[in-house]
This record gives structure tokens, sequence and C-alpha cells, in this order.
């Protein structure tokens, strides 16, 4: 995976407007004006296979965005992002599911998202309730599902197949920490069994430094520090703390 000169900007009203009807008398008139807010600017990095990579910065800095592009979520503005193998995207906390429907229908509503045949999930549909813990929850809506029980059912299903890339995104830190030892050992089987490339973005610095070898720093869109996980943690942590 190789990430070059990328930036990312996007366009934001300069004022706010409080509906559709406002916006498009506003564009009539040609009143409305944009201002450019630049999410990533100029980030360069190479993420070797079986590698595991983290991201830190702290809120705004441009992580989300980042993985977002890697995903194919975003096509960047400025430069190349160049991906080979099979993703498996934990991007957004309940993108993907309906909260209106059932755990049971969610798991094939997320699970056809994600490329998975109706076949492929009736033979792990045991498999993934198992890893998530939820059989006794699996009539009841979404909606009536705490964050870390959401987290819990979109992890199972994201990993039930062995990705050539996982990208987990703050996923991990919604989850109680047994559940969240639960996906780190899992992570760990993937890295060493099949050489999965893991992306790991997490506000706990010690889970990046935990389960990540590499790691790149960003703040306020640009590149502060890239290498080894441990230095590049410790410094981010030096700044956090001055």
């Amino acid at each position: 995976m190789r990430v070059s000169d990328v930036s990312m900007s996007f366009n934001m009203a300069s004022e706010q407007l409080n509906s559709l009807k406002e916006y498009f008398l506003k564009l009539a008139k040609g009143e409305l004006f944009f201002k450019e807010f630049i999410a990533l600017n100029d980030i360069s990095f190479e993420v070797k296979h079986g590698d595991t990579f983290g991201l830190v910065g702290t809120n705004g800095s441009g992580k989300s965005t980042m993985l977002k592009i890697i995903a194919g979520v975003l096509d960047p503005t400025i430069g190349k992002c160049e991906v080979s193998g099979t993703i498996a995207p934990l991007i957004e906390l309940g993108a993907g599911f309906d909260m209106e429907l059932s755990a049971r229908e969610n798991i094939y509503l997320n699970g056809a998202l994600l490329g998975y045949s109706r076949t492929f999930l009736n033979q792990h549909f045991d498999e993934i309730v198992d890893f998530a813990e939820l059989w006794d929850f699996l009539e009841l809506p979404l909606k009536n599902y705490s964050s870390g029980m959401v987290a819990r059912i979109a992890f199972a299903i994201a990993t039930v197949i062995v990705p050539d890339i996982l990208i987990v995104d703050e996923t991990l830190s919604v989850g109680d920490m047994f559940f969240q030892e639960k996906c780190e050992q899992r992570i760990s089987q993937l890295i060493k069994e099949h050489c999965t490339t893991v992306l790991f973005v997490s506000h706990s610095v010690d889970q990046v430094e935990r389960i990540c070898k590499h790691a790149l720093w960003l703040e306020k869109s640009r590149m502060m520090m890239l290498g080894d996980a441990q230095e590049v943690c410790e410094a981010y942590r030096h700044m956090n703390e001055t």
C-alpha cells in the first residue's frame, strides 16, 4: 500500500443555512460563498504487506479522512493512493447497518454490503454471533443496542473472512475491556497466521503501541512524524504533556 503526495480539501459554506430552500435561494442570487477546509496536506507513506500501522493525532487531524481514502470511500483532491487486496473496513460505527432492523437481519445486510453471499453468511452465522456474544439479543432492533454491542457485531462480521487489509478506526474504543482484548487477540491471529495488514486508529496511544509496529502522527492535516510505533507514540505523548 502506497500513499503518494495526498491532499484532501472540502468546500464548506461560509455561513449556516437552515434549509434547502435557503441554500438554493442563496445559490440563485450568487450569494452562496464557500471556504476551503484542508483535511490532509501532502501526505506520503508506505505500508508493507503484513505490517501493523497506526495513526495517532488529536481530533480533526485527518486520521479518519486518511483511512477513508485508503478504503476507497473518498478520492483524494491531489495525489494517489495505491492499494492491492481485499479490505475489511471498520471506519464508522453503525455504517452499513439499519438501526430499525434486528441484529440477525443486520448481519445479512452488512455482510452483503461487504460483498459476502447469503450462502457464505449462512455458513458463518453461528461463528459471527459466537464471537460477538449476542445470542440473547439477536431479535432486538439495533437501535436498542449500546455502541459497544454494535461494535461487537461490526467487528465479528468484518473479520469472519481473512482480509488482506483490516482497517480499524476507533471501533474498539467503545467496547468493554474484555471484548477489546478479544478483538486484539483476533487481530494478532490475523497478523501471525495470515499476514493481514492492519491499519489502526485509536485515541488510546497505549493500544497503538501494543498492536502496531509502525505509526504516523498527523496534526492539523500535516505529517508530524513517521516511524517506529513506540517512538512516534512517545513523541505524541510528550507533545500533549507540555
